[in-house]
């Protein structure tokens, strides 16, 4: 008696487990790399290529300067570089060009200028940037926080994207680099020496600036439409191949005025009997999304799923909405080509009412022979 009961207890346990098993939908997805360890890596390589050695801030135009002269609390102001890369110092006649110059080289120039207009015998000058406005980097797009990012030394892509926090879950696999035309290579290893520039008298109201390569100021006579220079350059890096292969070849280096955009992925769609619908964005791997891959994402295909039906929908040039079949079975069996998704395909694969009854008369049975087989312990 005492191995009967003991086989019975056995087959309703299998019997539940096989129950189980026939109810619980699928589960297994395939595993992708999350926006937080995208990121992470994006700062271990911005920090593991940040080769170049530092080097002092170089002053570029709309930069604020704080200038103290010892014992002449007179010329001790803050001021702030024009659009010329010029500044104005109090019983100095001429403007002084300081756009391109380290903050030790300005200090030299103004204390030179001060000695030969007679102001100032042996002047002690000390020049700090206070405010840093002249490398704007503006970084848009699918990135965790867009912002316009003041370089204070040369940078490269992914030090930006490194300072923004990273992308977003939607980002696409290129970043798009827009450069204008003008010449940012201000960097300097002497101070110039003072020229007829810099003895000439300052530019009135009427007049236009003496230095013809400066950029003219907008809103002037010289510059009536205020438009900023044409976008030139436009730059395409892929960001799949740094971020997969770990070559920072394409990590360019970034001037500025430049600016970043990560356009973002899109979504496409898995509707119908699939384990888990919803959307999806394109570039959740890291690369194009396909059938199957949306399928991996969205848990499988469900019991009752009519594969062999499914449909793709899909808006054409003019926005259309276009209805695309594709069998699924034979794509799982590599007897079809994997169709590629585009962002806002939506996936819809229906479900076959004949295979519901079954596995509905599957489960009853089950739970019937379950209950029986309890019933008869139990007595």
């Amino acid at each position: 008696m005492q191995p009967a009961r003991l086989g019975a207890w056995t087959l309703c346990l299998v019997s539940t487990a096989l129950l189980t098993a026939l109810v619980a939908l699928p589960s297994s997805a395939q595993t992708v790399e999350t926006s937080q360890q995208t990121n992470d890596r994006i700062r271990a390589l911005a920090a593991a290529s940040r080769a170049t050695p530092p080097r002092d801030y170089v002053i570029g135009s709309g930069d604020l300067l704080s200038m103290q002269v010892f014992d002449v609390p007179e010329l001790t102001r803050e001021v702030r570089v024009s659009q010329t890369g010029t500044i104005g110092i109090p019983l100095v006649p001429v403007r002084l060009h300081v756009s391109g110059l380290t903050e030790l080289q300005a200090e030299l120039k103004i204390a030179e200028v001060l000695e030969a207009n007679g102001l100032v015998s042996h002047p002690e000058v000390s020049v700090v940037v206070k405010e840093k406005k002249s490398k704007p980097i503006t970084v848009v797009g699918a990135v965790v926080r867009p912002m316009v990012y003041q370089a204070d030394r040369q940078v490269t892509l992914l030090d930006v994207l490194a300072e923004v926090g990273g992308i977003s879950g939607d980002a696409g696999d290129s970043v798009i680099i827009s450069r204008s035309e003008t010449d940012s290579s201000d960097d300097a290893s002497t101070p110039p020496a003072i020229t007829q520039k810099d003895a000439a008298p300052a530019p009135t109201a009427s007049q236009s600036p003496a230095a013809p390569a400066a950029p003219a100021v907008p809103g002037t006579t010289s510059d009536p439409q205020s438009v900023p220079p044409p976008l030139s350059n436009t730059i395409t890096v892929n960001l799949n191949q740094i971020l997969e292969t770990g070559n920072v070849s394409n990590n360019i280096v970034l001037m500025p005025g430049d600016i970043v955009t990560v356009p973002h992925a899109g979504i496409v769609y898995a509707l119908g009997a699939v384990s888990r619908p919803g959307g999806f964005t394109v570039s959740n791997d890291r690369g194009q999304l396909t059938t199957l891959k949306l399928l991996a994402l969205a848990g499988g295909l469900d019991r009752a799923a009519k594969s062999d039906r499914a449909v793709i929908v899909r808006k054409d040039a003019s926005g259309q909405q276009r209805e695309v079949e594709i069998d699924l079975k034979k794509v799982m069996k590599f007897e079809a080509e994997d169709v590629r998704l585009l962002p806002s395909d939506i996936l819809y694969v229906p479900k076959s009412p004949a295979k519901q009854a079954l596995i509905k008369t599957a489960e009853l049975s089950l739970a019937i022979g379950t209950g029986v087989v309890i019933y008869r312990l139990i007595r």
